[in-house]
């Protein structure tokens, strides 16, 4: 899996909440949940359910999980006529502790929660039961309804109006993972690798391009794997090439976590030559020690990520690169920590995303002599301070200039190379302006609108 939309390890337990009129979603982990949390809240709201809240749960660390069984008690008591479903990776992998919470009405599994069929079927919520297809209160035993996600075979594309709250758009590629990481526990959430075909993608990506989003995130579990399971096999890189060729409008296309060894040709000559690509790649780089890599059944070597770096920047000099670390993996030496360390300052990785390594309950790492805890959550600390000064460098150097910037919420926008930058007035969010860089705070760039 490559680790993110989420974005993969995912990325960290990032709560984000959708609340719309009805129903409410709130959504943990990766940019792939993201998108997924807008396909479900349009099956719901098509469905006529009201006055429901649902968790798209995410099962990359413990502390996800823990956030989002503490999110669904709060939700209880703060809502407690409101209908409660679980769904996503940890409801997928766990769907019996979370049907055994007294809060929860209904379980859902990950293929599932995509269906327009099943929203329709659920029913609205009836008393504290569980609501049948026909509506009313159900027997216990239809309170889950997970699938075996190793059976599901294909990934439909869903077309989406937009993204509420969101200035960029998250569109699902592919979904799953083929490979088995000794640390992972997402496969068993996804199940296998499966790509969305190119031609419901282009289409997916001219619609949001009319709704105005002008960037576009590719997300998916593996998304380097994409077009293994389709006929021809087309590569990433390929589908990529399609994208821009067809939908000539749209401004800025960016790529969620890559596996650093699964980089076609076309997607190199797409960093090479297609300006529209955005100069900044998060890669699932995991560790900086190859005993380590070896211990997680990762296709990748240190050097093959010194490598990717080098050949990128050769390509496009102002490439800048994002990584997953984890920190304290079982049998982790302080030297072969130091290795991790190191990596980071010879790549001059910038976007780090760090774990303390949690252990999966059914994963072989798991079972691998673990590391102390507390030594887990140092190390970890160590590499944010590290990531710290990286993006002070980078920002540092980016600190003048005209920069092309997607506005967020807040008066925040995002670079071309995803850097924050605080505008000096209110943009409607979601559009695309000119700004002059004029300094740094709090860890951001400061800026002048231009165009607005």
């Amino acid at each position: 899996m490559k680790k993110n939309n989420s974005p993969k390890m995912p990325l960290a337990p990032d709560i984000q909440t959708s609340a719309g009129p009805s129903p409410q979603v709130q959504t943990f982990g990766c940019r792939l949940n993201v998108y997924e949390s807008e396909v479900m809240k349009t099956h719901a709201k098509d469905a006529g359910i009201e006055n429901a809240i649902i968790f798209n749960t995410c099962a990359v660390t413990a502390e996800a999980e823990r956030q989002a069984r503490q999110a669904i008690r709060r939700a209880r008591r703060e809502h407690p006529d409101a209908r409660i479903i679980v769904t996503g990776c940890s409801a997928q992998i766990k769907p019996d502790s979370y049907a055994g919470m007294p809060e929860v009405d209904q379980v859902i599994g990950n293929d599932l929660k995509l269906k327009a069929e099943t929203w329709s079927k659920t029913g609205s919520k009836t008393g504290s039961g569980t609501c049948s297809e026909t509506g009313g209160a159900v027997a216990p035993a239809q309170k889950v309804i997970v699938n075996d996600i190793m059976s599901v075979r294909e990934t439909a594309g869903h077309l989406l109006e937009g993204f509420e709250g969101h200035a960029r758009a998250f569109i699902q590629v592919q979904n799953g993972c083929d490979h088995r990481c000794t640390f992972c526990i997402i496969p068993y959430g996804r199940g296998n690798s499966r790509s969305v075909p190119l031609d419901e993608i282009i289409a997916q990506i001219r619609k949001l391009v009319d709704q105005g989003y002008r960037e576009v995130v590719l997300s998916g579990v593996d998304v380097t794997s994409y077009g293994k399971d389709l006929p021809g096999e087309p590569t990433l890189g390929y589908m990529m090439t399609q994208i821009f060729a067809q939908v000539t409008d749209l401004p800025r296309l960016r790529l969620s976590s890559l596996d650093p060894v699964e980089i076609d040709e076309d997607l190199w000559a797409l960093i090479a030559q297609e300006p529209r690509l955005m100069p900044h790649l998060h890669l699932s780089v995991q560790a900086g020690d190859d005993m380590i890599l070896k211990r997680m059944k990762r296709r990748h070597a240190r050097q093959d990520v010194i490598d990717v770096c080098a050949r990128a920047r050769s390509l496009r000099p102002d490439m800048v690169f994002g990584a997953d670390i984890i920190a304290g993996f079982p049998t982790e030496t302080d030297e072969m920590f130091a290795n991790s360390l190191k990596l980071v300052e010879e790549c001059d990785l910038t976007f780090l995303h760090v774990f303390p390594y949690s252990p999966r309950e059914g994963t072989p790492a798991a079972k691998m002599p673990q590391v102390d805890a507390g030594l887990r959550k140092d190390r970890a600390g160590q590499l944010r301070a590290l990531g710290d000064y990286q993006l002070a460098r980078f920002l540092y150097r980016h600190a003048a200039g005209r920069q092309s910037v997607v506005v967020e919420q807040n008066n925040i926008g995002r670079t071309e190379h995803f850097a924050e930058v605080q505008l000096d007035k209110a943009v409607p969010m979601g559009q695309l302006i000119s700004v002059d860089i004029t300094g740094i705070r709090d860890n951001r760039l400061v800026g002048k609108c231009v165009v607005a």
